[in-house]
C-alpha cells in the first residue's frame, strides 16, 4: 500500500494557509491531492487506497467530527464510482473534489441568504464560540445596515469567543464578552442564540463546542429560539443517544484528583487521564487550566428536541428535516 501519510501533511498545510477554510473541505482537497500522487492498477486496489487514506486522515485528529464528515462524504462519491473504469473514475473524482472546494466557500454565502431575515433591526443575540459560517451571517447582516447587538461567551477552554468579538468590533457591532455561567443571567436580554455546528447528526442534533448543550437547555426554559448554522457537508451518519456517544478522545468519567498524589496524577477516570507533572507545576494557575482544559470534553451533543431551526445552504430546517437531507447525500 502507498505510503499515506503525506495526506495528513497536505491537510494540516492547507488549513494553515487558509485559516478560514473548513476542516471537511480541507479532508476533501487532500484527497484530491493523494489520488492525484498515488496510482493504483485496479479498481479494488484504488478504492482500498483510497480508504486507506482517509482512514489515516480520520485518525490524525483527536476531535475528528468535522474531519470525518469530508471524509464519509468524498468515500461515498468513490463508492458510487466504483463500478466504473478505474482511469475515468480517477478523473471524476478529482474533478468532483476540485468543484466541491471551489463551491464550498458559495455555502456560507447561502446561508447568510436565508438567515438575514431573522436579524431584525434592534435584535439582540446570544453567540457561542467562534464559527466562520456566523461570522458570514452576522458580518453580511452589519453590511446590509441592520442594526443589532452581540453577547459572546468566553468559550472557555479555547477561549474563541474573543476571537468572535474582536471580529464583530472591527464589523462596528456592538459586542459584549459574558462569562460562561452568565448566560441563564443574561437569556431574559437576548431575542435568540446563534450556534454553530462541528457536526449535524441524524436526528437532527448537534456536536458543537462544549456548553452548545447547557446553552440550549437555558434556551428553551426561558422559551428563547436556539438556532443553529452549519454547511450540508458537516452533515453525519451519527446517532448519538448520550453525550458519551460521541466519537471524541474525551474520558467517558471525569477523573478526581487523589490528595496523595503529588505529581498531580487522577485516580480511575479513563484513558490519557494520568498527568505527569512535577509538584512545582500544580501550583501554576496556567499550568492548572491546561490540565482542566485536558481533561474536559471539547465538544458536546444537543439533542435535537432544543433546536428549533437549522440554517443550511440546503434551506432552512426544523430537525427533523436533517435525516431526509443525509439520504439524499450518502444514499
Amino acid at each position: 500500500m502507498p505510503e499515506t501519510a503525506p495526506i495528513i501533511t497536505s491537510y494540516r498545510q492547507f488549513l494553515a494557509e487558509d485559516p478560514d477554510l473548513p476542516m471537511p473541505v480541507a479532508a476533501v482537497k487532500a484527497l484530491v491531492e493523494f489520488i492525484k500522487d498515488h496510482q493504483a492498477s485496479t479498481m479494488s486496489e484504488f478504492v482500498e487506497m483510497v480508504r486507506d487514506a482517509a482512514q489515516v486522515l480520520k485518525a490524525s485528529s483527536r476531535n475528528s467530527i468535522s474531519l470525518a464528515a469530508g471524509c464519509d462524504l468524498f468515500m461515498q462519491t468513490v463508492t458510487r464510482m466504483s463500478n466504473a473504469d478505474l482511469d475515468e473514475c480517477r478523473a471524476n473524482l478529482i474533478n468532483r473534489g476540485t468543484k466541491f472546494v471551489e463551491k464550498a466557500g458559495a455555502c456560507r454565502e447561502s446561508i447568510a441568504e436565508l438567515g438575514g431575515p431573522f436579524i431584525r433591526d434592534g435584535s439582540t443575540i446570544l453567540v457561542h464560540s467562534y464559527s466562520r459560517v456566523i461570522m458570514a451571517l452576522l458580518l453580511r447582516a452589519a453590511a446590509n445596515n441592520q442594526r443589532f447587538r452581540v453577547y459572546v461567551t468566553e468559550s472557555r477552554p479555547t477561549n474563541s469567543g474573543y476571537r468572535t468579538a474582536a471580529r464583530l468590533r472591527e464589523a462596528g457591532v456592538p459586542c459584549t464578552v459574558v462569562l460562561d455561567g452568565a448566560v441563564a443571567y443574561l437569556m431574559e436580554k437576548v431575542d435568540f442564540v446563534l450556534v454553530g455546528a462541528e457536526g449535524v447528526v441524524e436526528n437532527g442534533g448537534l456536536i458543537n463546542h462544549i456548553g452548545t448543550y447547557q446553552l440550549s437547555i437555558v434556551a428553551h426554559a426561558a422559551r428563547k429560539p436556539f438556532y443553529a448554522v452549519a454547511e450540508s457537508y458537516k452533515f453525519v451518519r451519527l446517532f448519538p443517544l448520550n453525550q458519551f456517544d460521541l466519537p471524541s478522545h474525551t474520558p467517558e468519567v471525569l477523573a478526581f484528583d487523589s490528595p496523595d498524589d503529588e505529581g498531580g496524577q487522577t485516580c480511575a477516570g479513563g484513558e490519557g487521564m494520568v498527568e505527569d507533572r512535577e509538584p512545582e507545576e500544580t501550583a501554576s494557575p496556567q499550568s492548572e487550566q491546561a490540565l482542566i482544559a485536558k481533561r474536559n470534553p471539547k465538544v458536546d451533543y444537543t439533542p435535537p428536541s432544543f433546536i428549533t431551526l437549522l440554517f443550511t445552504d440546503l434551506g432552512v430546517l426544523t430537525p427533523s428535516g436533517v435525516s431526509d437531507e443525509l439520504i439524499k447525500l450518502y444514499y
